[in-house]
Formats: C-alpha cells, structure tokens, sequence
C-alpha cells in the first residue's frame, strides 16, 4: 500500500495526512461495502499521523517549498516497525 501527500506553504504534511485520513474514514464510513485498500490507507495514515516526527517533517520540507519547488511524501506500508516507511520526492 502507498499513499501520497502532498504539502504546501499553507498546509504542512501533518495537516495533509489529517485530511487525507478524514476524506478516507469520511469514504468508508457512507459506504455500504467494505473496502480492503480503503481500510489498509486508512491504517497507513493513522500509524503514520501517531508516530510521525512532524517537526523534522516539516523542517524538510519548507525548505524546498520556499524555493518553489513541489514536495511529496510517499508513504508506503512494511511490516518493520513503525509500519511504514517515508520516501520524500521533489521537482
């Protein structure tokens, strides 16, 4: 499983993971039929959102934000603790 975020100058990669997180409940909670890649991205971002340090997150990426560059954050799922791993991608 990958998950893809993308921060901005005005919202950082906690706020965007927190939105992605709650379009994806918002998803499976209307729907009348389970979604097993809905689930594990759901799973994904909550372990991401609980043990993430948002502050070396961030850091890196403002950084390249204010040079005008695009950021994004892929995550993807392990079974090595924390339960996934953050690959960080520019342009």
């Amino acid at each position: 499983m990958k998950v893809k975020l993308e921060p901005s100058l005005s919202h950082c990669i906690e706020t965007v993971a927190k939105q992605e997180y709650e379009r994806v409940l918002s998803i499976l909670l209307k729907g009348d039929r389970e979604d097993r890649q809905l689930e594990e991205e759901l799973e994904l971002l909550r372990l991401f959102l609980e043990s993430a340090d948002f502050g070396r997150l961030r850091g890196l990426s403002e950084d390249l934000l204010l040079d005008g560059r695009h950021v994004e954050f892929i995550l993807t799922s392990t079974d090595s603790p924390p339960g996934y791993e953050v690959e960080i991608g520019q342009s």
